[in-house]
């Protein structure tokens, strides 16, 4: 299943009619040219209908970039443009849309060759706040046809994540487990968001699972999943049971996902599923989330949510983690101290029982799940995937609605660390600059749960982009601020 998609910009330049239009053609192919020489030519498309000058240009340009299958939009300024005609091609657009504007290139032709587009751009977004038309502008929107073909590629993952959203359908399993009130999710920004989203009882889900008791590629997925798990496949005994409950799922996904391209899974995991189903699920979501569909525990429907946004800008394995225990002082001054820049506060334990898609784990065992082995029989414990997550950059981050429908998101770049963390589940050390304060007063003052969503590399200035986009306020969306920068709430004399 492709579950992620495939973004192509329209790019349409725009000129007033009292300015040459020969800058925009010449700009706009000069634009093309830098971007093709960069970052090739797959993902763009360049409009060459017409230069919009006034709305039935609009009209014919807005016809051939639909005709050419783009599914976002870039508005170039090559000259001071056409204020009416361009934000009304934004808002006609079913799309992201983005504006950029071209920069002078030359001394020597400021005469004839000016074209203002700096000033336009102030006349742009004046129009598009009037029409309340929502789009990307980026930091420094004007520059040459080299820095706006990077702008442009710095446009694709958060239109990638606003397409997504837009045709995705989160797919949920039964009620929250008793205790996990903190993964509360009112529905009413998902539909504000463009999401569907379809609850499902968990008796739907075990009766579909035992229809496909017996079923003939069950074998096949087996072998699959001892190839992926080699000598990490710890309880093969419970590997036809892992692999008919995967076929559940994919089979549910095709049958249920309607008109919407893409699904993410809100799963039931605890604290019937095991005696029920006679395992846990934590090695199939972690598959899942493998293929790109992201797959939440404890039926967290805004951490499924949050992973779906994170794999399309990443175009990456996601994960969602605890954000869990501490660094104990001994781990700390062993193995981190004086190795790394960070302070004790600056780290944390990140973990799950084991949904980490196994190419992101240092090493990967498929065995019995020892916190809910604790109160249960062990043998209807197994399916939990345990290892140490890979060291590299991250982005902690998280998209979600609060009890009375307001959005609020947080991203935190930073790093897992290559140290051994001696301990159970999925899991990994954590250093992210100034965690401490970002724990104290983000995460706790701002009631965000206990999951956090991780992807793997650092994306923050996409998803700062793409939660504007979507509408959280600026005051909501959170950072973890540099020493001397104060939250609001810290005690400056502290």
């Amino acid at each position: 299943m492709n579950n992620l998609p495939q973004v192509k910009v329209g790019i349409v330049a725009v000129s007033r009619d009292c300015f040459p239009e020969s800058l925009s053609v010449n700009r706009r192919k000069a634009l093309v040219e830098a971007y093709t020489e960069k970052y090739g030519t797959e993902g763009i498309y360049e409009c060459p209908v017409c230069i919009v000058e006034s709305e039935i240009h609009m009209v014919q340009a807005l016809e051939d970039i639909k005709a050419a299958g783009c599914n976002a939009l870039c508005v170039y300024l090559g000259n001071f443009g056409p204020e009416i005609s361009e934000t009304l091609l934004a808002k006609h657009f079913d799309g992201p849309a983005m504006f950029i504007a071209a920069a002078e290139e030359s001394q020597n032709d400021l005469v004839g060759g000016r074209g203002d587009a700096y000033c336009g751009m102030l006349n742009a977004s004046y129009n598009l706040k009037l029409r309340n038309v929502t789009a990307y502008i980026p930091e420094n929107p004007v520059g040459t046809a080299s820095e706006c073909a990077d702008r442009i590629h710095d446009f694709l993952p958060v239109a990638r994540a606003i397409i997504g959203l837009h045709d995705l359908k989160i797919i949920s399993f039964g009620p929250r487990p008793l205790n996990f009130l903190a993964c509360n999710a009112p529905i009413k920004q998902l539909y504000n968001l463009g999401v569907e989203i379809e609850e499902n009882s968990e008796l739907d889900l075990f009766e579909a699972f035992n229809k496909h008791e017996g079923d003939g590629r069950i074998p096949a997925k087996v072998k699959e999943m001892e190839e992926e798990l080699g000598v990490g496949n710890l309880k093969p005994i419970i590997l036809p049971k892992l692999a008919q409950y995967e076929l559940t799922l994919l089979d549910w996904i095709e049958a249920h996902k309607g008109y919407r391209k893409y699904v993410a899974i809100a799963g039931k995991c605890w604290p019937a599923f095991q005696t029920q189903f006679g395992f846990v699920p934590c090695y199939v979501n972690s598959r899942l989330t493998g293929m790109g569909i992201p797959v939440s525990c404890e039926v967290d429907i805004y951490g499924c949510l949050s992973e779906f946004i994170g794999a399309c800008v990443s175009q990456d394995a996601v994960t969602l983690l605890d954000i869990n225990n501490t660094v104990p002082d001994d781990m700390y001054e062993e193995s981190i101290a004086g190795k790394f820049p960070y302070t004790h506060s600056d780290t944390f334990m990140g973990f799950h029982c084991g949904n980490t898609c196994s190419k992101k784990l240092a090493f990967c065992n498929m065995k019995y799940q020892m916190i809910m082995a604790r109160t249960l029989p062990e043998e209807v414990t197994q399916g939990t995937l345990e290892g140490d997550i890979l060291p590299g950059d991250i982005t902690f981050y998280r998209l979600q609605s609060t009890a009375d429908n307001k959005l609020r998101a947080y991203i935190a770049q930073g790093e897992i660390l290559p140290v051994a963390t001696r301990s159970f589940g999925g899991i990994g050390v954590f250093a992210i600059p100034e965690m401490g304060r970002f724990y104290r007063h983000v995460l706790i003052e701002k009631n965000f749960p206990h999951h956090g969503a991780v992807a793997f590399g650092h994306f923050g200035k996409a998803l700062y982009e793409v939660f504007k986009y979507v509408g959280v306020p600026v005051e909501d969306l959170n950072f973890n601020q540099p020493k001397g920068m104060l939250y609001p709430t810290e005690n400056p004399f502290a």
